[in-house]
């Protein structure tokens, strides 16, 4: 599907507008990773991407929240992203410009008024460039200055009248707040938190916001991905159903038009949905597909089932990812001074456990693993720094995990397990 966009984008002109994107229904239940694999989706690709719930959408009424509130989540994290780019292309520039400023908050520069002679001159900007490799190295950064910082102004103009959407409010917010004159003012801030401050300043003075803005609604246009969990929720269960099945159903007719492809309005101009690629996600236990209206199935022609972990992949889960639940405790412990260790043997009894506490109680897929290893390493996180010292090696093997956890499963007495 990634690889599609792609060639669309390089597809010619009169037929790229008809190439629409095929969009992907995930089967599967909790914990088997769904989320994930569209996030992960989304970080190969570069795209934009926002995750809603549908379930949120009946919470008011027949129709809960703005439907539309999704492709107004995208665009916002579309020009995140874009902005961060242009942050990282005038980087260097920045911190040029930033380390000035502090330097001259430090010493001031010699202007033409001043009547130095050569050697005071000379010595000025050796003292000047010793202090700029100092500010640099992150020698001062302890050390207080004075700033100016802008501040912006606020503009509050109440409550949406009627036939006023969100989109017109942030809009007229954002016009006023503009025409009104941005206010400075001086602070006394460590190096540190004025670097910080002002490389966001001067990065904003560097980058073209008309140009970001435009760059993100292509995007998000073009490349955006919308993740729509929990669309079981809204499945209708019987065909003539009342109550919360017309709610359900009436959700189902609101996403329809955002699906198929509409214009929405956003604070940053109008946004097309014909080639943003929606991925829905549900577990249906007590619904299927089949009970979501024909029109919506319709615009979800992948269907893609996952299958429910199994103790192989838990074991890969805990070992592999750069993320890994034992790396961050791995870190953590680390923070403490102390160090963790995990045998082989230890994470395949873990896994196990796992498995045979989601075979017991309800399947929650892999944030079981959670629940297991906080019981087996909350002790030992209680007791650092008090009773184990820093510098400590702790090494959790195959006979400590039985001993804390092995009693409870042979009594199948998992209680504790449940989120």
């Amino acid at each position: 599907m990634v690889r599609n966009r792609w060639r669309r984008m390089n597809a010619p002109l009169e037929l790229r507008k008809e190439i629409s994107p095929n969009n992907i229904l995930m089967i599967g239940s909790t914990g088997v990773g769904k989320t994930e694999v569209a996030r992960r989706l989304a970080k190969i690709a570069h795209a934009p991407f926002t995750k809603v719930e549908a379930s949120k959408f009946t919470e008011v009424g027949y129709v809960g929240r703005d439907v539309e509130s999704m492709v107004r989540d995208l665009v916002e994290q579309s020009v995140s992203l874009v902005q961060a780019e242009k942050k990282a292309e005038v980087e260097v520039l920045t911190k040029q410009i930033v380390e000035d400023i502090i330097l001259d908050a430090l010493i001031p520069p010699v202007t033409k008024k001043d009547e130095l002679t050569n050697e005071e001159k000379d010595l000025n900007e050796k003292t000047r460039e010793k202090f700029k490799l100092k500010i640099r190295n992150g020698e001062l950064d302890d050390k207080k200055i004075e700033i100016t910082v802008q501040s912006k102004a606020s503009a509050n103009i109440g409550v949406a009248g009627p036939g006023m959407d969100e989109a017109a409010m942030m809009n007229i917010q954002e016009m006023i707040s503009g025409m009104m004159p941005k206010k400075q003012k001086k602070r006394k801030l460590s190096i540190s938190e004025a670097r910080k401050i002002l490389f966001e300043e001067e990065s904003a003075k560097l980058i073209d916001m008309d140009e970001v803005k435009d760059e993100a609604i292509f995007r998000a246009e073009n490349t955006g991905i919308i993740f729509i969990d929990e669309i079981d929720k809204i499945a209708s269960s019987g065909k003539n159903g009342g109550g919360a099945d017309v709610s359900r159903e009436g959700v189902q007719r609101d996403l329809l038009p955002i699906v198929e492809g509409s214009a929405v309005t956003t604070k940053y101009g109008v946004v097309n949905t014909d080639h943003v690629l929606f991925i829905a996600a549900g577990a249906f236990h007590l619904s299927k597909p089949s009970d979501l209206i024909p029109e919506l199935q319709g615009r979800f022609p992948i269907r893609v089932e996952l299958e429910n972990l199994n103790q192989d992949d838990f074991y890969r889960i805990l070992k592999e990812p750069k993320n890994a639940l034992t790396k961050q405790y791995i870190a953590l412990l680390l923070a403490e001074g102390c160090n963790l260790e995990f045998t082989d043997e230890s994470l395949k009894r873990i896994s196990e456990i796992a498995f045979e506490a989601n075979a017991e109680m309800e399947n929650i897929g892999a944030r079981r693993l959670h629940t297991v290893m906080s019981h087996l390493l909350n002790d030992i996180l209680f007791d650092i720094p008090d009773k184990i010292l820093p510098d400590t090696n702790i090494v959790i093997d195959e006979n400590l995990v039985n001993e804390r956890l092995g009693t409870m499963v042979k009594n199948k007495d998992l209680s504790e397990y449940i989120l």
